[in-house]
């Protein structure tokens, strides 16, 4: 099955770039050890960096759980070693002339040692081998443009072209404006690469992280067979200060969160993300149905 079966009719708008950066697995700002001391933001406890690494980036007090750069959330969840990253190198290009668009994806790139606000790959949880892709919300927030459409979806139909259960980690503020039109069709893509999932009977495991909003929301982060979130993540389609604004309302205490929302239904389970690596693990061990692996 072609990758990119899905996307025949959508013109690609990205580019394989012709002379790639240095490959480095785990840059000094993806390790989250650039800053030697953190605080806080809820209880404004002083935290030194390598305690907050050691606890997972979740503050020792509150429970606070810190946003994680998609290398430290792999480091954190796959086995040592076996985590081999697809469809690298692929950068965005600038389908409607946005201005500055050109020169913000190279100083993110820069800035990150990312290619896009996704990565994708294979590797293994406890022996049990996955699918995966992990959204940075450091990378222009984790805007879903066309690159990020496009490797999601393709992540997904490696997942059934391989008979690999798939895990996607959400951390968006939504679509990519600079990209117009061609960021809205990324939704569809990535829904119906999720529905072939379903055909295939193969699960589709989705954590949502701190934030989770727009047209990712509205599209593939809301279709795993099992949905997760981390604790305090506001996950919602348009923000608190919009709703209040449009239905002139006070909205209900932790309105978004995943607290509120595991009330209504939304959401499956909340998991702090010290037992995100054995869940997911039982997840796998019990969705899965044998085959190629």
């Amino acid at each position: 099955m072609k990758l990119n079966r899905l996307s025949r009719y959508l013109p690609f708008h990205f580019r394989r770039r012709k002379a790639p950066r240095k490959e480095v697995p785990f840059p000094a700002k993806e390790r989250g050890i650039v800053k030697k001391r953190h605080q806080c933001p809820f209880c404004h406890r002083h935290i030194e960096g390598g305690e907050l690494e050691r606890n997972l980036f979740v503050c020792p007090d509150c429970s606070h759980h810190f946003q994680l750069t998609p290398w430290e959330r792999i480091r954190f969840l796959i086995d040592p070693g076996s985590f081999q990253e697809t469809e690298k190198g692929i950068a965005s290009l600038n389908p409607i002339d946005f201005p500055g668009y050109d020169d913000k994806i190279r100083r993110m790139m820069n800035i990150t040692g990312l290619d896009e606000a996704v990565i994708t790959g294979i590797g293994s949880i406890n022996g049990k081998k996955t699918a995966l892709a992990v959204m940075s919300f450091q990378f222009m927030g984790g805007s879903m443009g066309s690159v990020v459409g496009e490797k999601i979806a393709r992540i997904m139909l490696t997942g059934v072209g391989r008979n690999l259960p798939v895990i996607i980690f959400t951390a968006s503020g939504g679509a990519r404006m600079q990209e117009g039109i061609f960021s809205l069709m990324q939704m569809a893509k990535t829904s119906h690469a999720a529905a072939r999932l379903e055909e295939a009977g193969i699960p589709l495991f989705i954590v949502l992280t701190d934030p989770t909003m727009g047209g990712v929301t509205a599209s593939f982060a809301m279709l795993g067979d099992v949905t997760l979130a981390e604790p305090g993540a506001l996950i919602g389609f348009a923000g608190p200060r919009v709703i209040e604004g449009t239905i002139k309302q006070k909205l209900p205490e932790s309105f978004q969160r995943s607290e509120f929302l595991l009330k209504k239904g939304f959401i499956d389970l909340i998991v702090e993300r010290k037992e995100l690596r054995p869940t997911l693990s039982y997840l796998i061990e019990t969705h899965s149905r044998g085959g190629i692996r």
